[in-house]
This record gives C-alpha cells, structure tokens and sequence, in this order.
C-alpha cells in the first residue's frame, strides 16, 4: 500500500512541476472575441524553497501503519461459535420471523428515503426537522451533568426491559 501511495505522491508532484510541451501536430484555433491567455509559468520561476518535498523515507514512514495481532479473527472458530448458538436456540423459527422481517422493514424504508428524497424542498424540510430534534436533545439530555445522569439511568432502564432482567 506504500509502495501504491508513494508511486502516486510521485506522479502529482511530477505532474504538477513539469508543464506541458505543446506537439506541432496540434492546431489551436483563436476565438476573435477572446483575448489570448497569459503564457505558461515555467518549472525554473520556481525556486527551491517555495516548494519543498519531503524525503521519500519520511513520507513512506508517516504512511505506515502496524497492524496488530490481537484484531486477527480466525473464520473456523466464528462459524464454530455461530453454530454453537444456532443449535442452543429453541425458537428457531421466530430468529428466522424476525430477520425476515427486519430485512423486509430495510427494503421498504430505502423505498419510502427513495420517494422522499425525489419531492422537491421535502428533503431540505426533513434536514431541518433533524437538525432541531439534534438541538433539542443535546439541550434536554446532554449539556447538563443532572440530564445526562438522567439519560444514563433511562438506558439502564431500557437495557433491562430488553434482556429480560427487571
């Protein structure tokens, strides 16, 4: 991937620097109501410290990233795992319901965004009805130590409804 990013550093600051040489083979042709344009600057107007590159291991060592070991996950042991909780599942059927469900619900609201976004002013309408309810929950639950204390128990709350535990 450095060698990909290097190449192509290369190249713009190559083709920014070298101008173009015009061929004889092209004809320009001169609108009469247009004045001509001013000539091309050259590469040696420029001086060595108004543009200045780096050196190539410089900019090959901030492109660099080290990938770590620990994010490495081995495909066999998630399917294992996937299997493992697929067979301890005793409503199979509802899982299957409800993915079946959540993916016609997906398709369907791309469809409804879809009619939406083609009538005019009613995406812009929509921007601002979102950019308010943004203002006002920042303001109700987050720009106050009290409010987000009150924000953080609500989710707990709701956590619990949800796995079952209240």
């Amino acid at each position: 991937m450095a060698a990909a990013a290097s190449s192509s550093s290369a190249m713009s600051a190559s083709s920014v620097l070298i101008p173009r040489l015009p061929t004889a083979a092209v004809r320009t042709t001169r609108c009469s109501a247009l004045p001509p344009l001013p000539p091309r600057v050259s590469t040696a107007s420029f001086s060595s410290s108004s543009v200045k590159l780096l050196p190539e291991s410089r900019r090959f060592s901030l492109l660099q990233t080290k990938a770590s070991e620990e994010t490495s996950v081995d495909a066999g042991e998630l399917f294992t795992d996937l299997k493992e909780k697929w067979d301890k599942l005793e409503n199979k059927s509802t899982v299957i319901l409800y993915g079946g469900g959540a993916i016609v619900a997906i398709w369907l609201s791309s469809i409804l965004v879809g009619a939406i976004n083609s009538v005019p002013l009613l995406p812009k309408i929509m921007e601002l009805v979102g950019l308010g309810y943004t203002g006002w929950f920042v303001y109700r639950y987050l720009l106050y130590k009290s409010s987000r204390k009150e924000l953080a128990t609500d989710i707990e709350e709701l956590k619990k409804k949800i796995a079952g535990t209240e």
